[in-house]
């Protein structure tokens, strides 16, 4: 074959070296307008993993490069005037430089022709000319550009601003962050050691700070001056240094997350940051970029044609690059949002930094390094209240809302059943109720129950209107109270124009086939084509359905619960008057987010007057519509929670969507979490996460790092109601108590939980 390769970085580099191994008989030539030693930024950072990748490919390169690297094995935090240090990551880094001239030095070896200083005026014309194009050409892709309709590529400018420096400083075996705050905000670096000598300094900050000091206006010079008086006591006299060329704008830069649906057109590749990019915080696009061109050098020999081993190529590569790719932007959302965590304590923001990509969990990181985990840990029962010394798992540490008193941090989601008899409690819900209340979780919530017929969402549902709802609700809150030390809690709600469907087995939300009451919501919008157009409320049916709330909120309390939540989420009664989407009201409760707050806020301070005070009340709130700004965004939903909380509302439960069938969710593991995580830490008020949490892992993650006070589990525990006492056997907890009349089980599932991590721990050690 005859292959050009456009761009003399490591992709293209390594791609011709790859290729070339494979088919010797093979014409490669790689084109860079640079100069052979010319290169933009400092060092890069492989794994461990990658070595021996690289190693499996060409072995004669990867001791080339292994021979040059700087090892590091710590991550030194340095915020507030504390240094936080640990252990067990294991990084390695070598100079940009160094790398280019190690692969171009292969290269030759292998008769690979190299032409530098060559700029590339048609892509399209090295099409023609050659059999295969590899255009490893770089963010700035001039062959993404020339085929933009074919590889559509989708480019996402970033918020933060960003200069690659470099220092001769010395970082030890540490990769380093430093925080330093300033007289226009904050500023951070990124510094790790790539040779004796010198070592990469990424400066970073947002772009109002950046703006606010007016970097854009310096001269390289004067900005290299500004950021070594910022970090002058880290770098220790030395300078920070440049090897960019630029008069104007100091080289600083936005970094473009690079998407595209295609990756291949004809007999066109693209490769590395011309196909898809991975921020620096995660260090891992040089990882992308050679491991990519290998896997496209062996799909382009062993396919029988360009087609197939570009779809082969698309289809492999394509799930372990957006993986990566997903890692990088959690991690690059958390520096764009950093200024939200700097009111944490050291030991926190530490821990919120190392599992800010989500490829660290709680328990990879006691791997890494168990004595420091065990601190932080130790730290946050501690603030939690427990006894000192205590070192347990942050999903055991004790919470208190006014007098109630959690043992652990586990919440019981609240789950419709669909088994209640004219609204009734039956046989059904105390024994629901009665096994996840000994399955050892601190609070157990039943499931929305309805404050009037009317306000149920499916005949099943259960409610707080009738003396015989509230004997059956006694019977069970009793029960709960007697066999265990779990606390309980009522949620109450209405469904408004969500109402009137069928049990969830027979179609969500689905319209009853026959018997349907009428409805009302706070516009005549129906949820959907199927189901029955709502009545408009009135004031007398606000002033009613408010009244409604409080003689629930009475029952609930005579029934013996601890807390009382209000349900102003997923697109039933209060929620329809929070959203935009369905909220078109022109009177006082429609339009502003203030007007849109006032009747949700007035069922509240109605509800709390009869709330017993040394109660807690939450209310749970649909963070994001999921219908962009057409709907409540997270952004708006800080400022829903604030007002609550300024009413006096004492924890939100951040849920999000199911407002409208419009909704487009973005699903994942924990996916609702950084809503709870926003508001927590933009307004301080206590928060609940829900959403795709299932691991003992996420609890203790979402916990330590400072994302919600509360974990919610809904599904994990409908299909094991002893998920928290399975999850504390093992973490090796024998603090959590197993009912007596359970505890040889108990006993069984601890023996052979600390025997599979005996074995895991013999596995790890071969």
């Amino acid at each position: 074959m005859k292959i050009a390769c456009l761009g003399g970085g490591p992709a293209g580099l390594y791609f011709a070296i790859s290729m070339k191994l494979r088919d010797p008989a093979s014409e490669v030539v790689v084109i860079e307008r640079n100069k052979p030693d010319d290169t933009f930024g400092w060092g890069v950072v492989l794994s461990d993993e990658t070595l021996t990748n690289l190693a499996a490919n060409d072995p004669v390169s990867a001791a080339a490069i292994r021979s040059h690297f700087a090892y590091w094995d710590d991550i030194a935090v340095h915020f507030k005037g504390t240094k936080t240090l640990s252990t067990g990551h294991g990084f390695c880094g070598i100079g940009r430089k160094q790398l280019l001239m190690l692969l171009q030095e292969r290269a030759r070896e292998l008769s690979i022709e190299l032409r530098f200083q060559a700029n590339v005026e048609s892509v399209a014309a090295y099409a023609e000319e050659y059999d295969l194009v590899v255009a490893a050409d770089g963010l700035n892709s001039k062959a993404r550009s020339e085929f933009a309709a074919e590889f559509e590529p989708d480019i996402d400018v970033r918020a933060c601003k960003f200069v690659w420096l470099g220092t001769h400083q010395k970082f030890g075996d540490a990769f380093t962050f430093i925080f330093e705050e300033t007289e226009h905000g904050w500023v951070w670096a990124h510094a790790y050691q790539f040779d004796n000598d010198t070592a990469t300094f990424i400066v970073e900050c947002s772009a109002e700070t950046w703006e606010k000091f007016g970097f854009g206006e310096m001269s390289q010079q004067e900005s290299i001056e500004v950021c070594q008086r910022i970090f002058a006591k880290h770098l220790d006299g030395h300078a920070l240094m440049t090897n960019a060329n630029h008069i104007r704008g100091s080289a600083w830069l936005s970094f473009p997350r690079v998407l595209c649906k295609r990756w291949s057109y004809k007999n066109i590749a693209l490769l590395g940051d011309a196909a898809a990019t991975a921020h620096f915080s995660i260090g891992s696009g040089t990882k992308l970029a050679l491991e990519s061109a290998a896997a496209l050098a062996e799909l382009v020999h062993t396919e029988k044609t360009l087609e197939q081993a570009f779809a082969r190529y698309e289809d492999e590569r394509r799930i372990q690059v957006l993986r990566l790719q997903s890692a990088a932007r959690n991690s690059l959302e958390w520096f764009e949002e950093v200024e939200r965590y700097f009111d944490l304590d050291p030991v926190q923001f530490n821990y919120s930094l190392l599992t800010r990509s989500q490829r660290i969990s709680h328990e990879n990181l006691r791997l890494r390094d168990k004595a420091w985990l065990e601190s932080a840990e130790g730290w946050f029962q501690e603030t939690a209240g427990a006894p000192q010394g205590t070192r347990r798992a942050p999903m055991f540490a004790p919470f208190k809302l006014r007098d109630m008193e959690l043992k652990n941090r586990v919440v019981v989601s609240p789950m419709a059943q669909y088994k209640a008899v004219d609204g009734t409690p039956t046989d059904w819900h105390l024994i629901h109720y009665g096994e996840r209340a000994k399955g050892g979780a601190g609070l157990l919530y039943i499931e929305m129950t309805c404050v009037s017929p009317e306000g149920r969402i499916t005949p099943g549902c259960p409610g707080f209107y009738a003396p015989e709802h509230e004997v059956a609700w006694k019977r069970i809150v009793d029960f709960v109270h007697t066999e265990t030390v779990a606390k309980i809690c009522a949620q109450i709600g209405h469904s408004g124009r969500k109402g009137s469907t069928r049990v969830g087995w027979e179609g969500t939300d689905k319209p009853l086939k026959d018997g349907n009451w009428p409805l009302m919501s706070v516009s005549e919008q129906p949820w959907s084509s199927e189901n029955q157009t709502p009545k408009a409320m009135t004031r007398a049916d606000m002033d009613l359905v408010r009244d409604q709330f409080v003689a629930a909120a009475e029952m609930a309390d005579r029934c013996g619960f601890d807390m009382l939540e209000i349900h102003a989420a997923h697109g039933y009664l209060l929620s329809s008057f929070i959203t935009p989407v369905t909220n078109n009201r022109t009177d006082d409760y429609g339009g502003s987010l203030e007007n849109r707050m006032r009747y949700p806020l007035e069922i509240y301070h109605a509800v709390r007057e009869v709330w017993p005070r040394e109660k807690p009340i939450s209310v749970r709130i649909s963070a994001n519509d999921w219908v962009g700004d057409k709907g409540v965004t997270p952004q708006e939903a800080v400022e829903i929670a604030k007002m609550f909380q300024q009413a006096g509302v004492d924890i939100c439960d951040v849920s999000a969507g199911q407002t409208t069938e419009l909704a487009r969710p973005v699903y994942g593991r924990m996916f609702q979490t950084p809503f709870s995580d926003r508001i927590r830490n933009e307004t301080g008020m206590a928060t609940m996460a829900v959403g795709n949490i299932y691991e003992p892992d996420h609890v203790n993650s979402i916990l330590l790092a400072g994302r919600a006070d509360l974990v919610c589990l809904a599904r994990p525990h409908l299909t094991d109601p002893y998920w928290t006492l399975r999850a504390a056997a093992s973490l090796g907890d024998t603090v959590e108590a197993w009912p007596a009349p359970y505890q040889p089980g108990g006993d069984q599932i601890r023996r052979l939980a600390e025997r599979a991590a005996e074995m895991a721990a013999q596995d790890r050690a071969v």
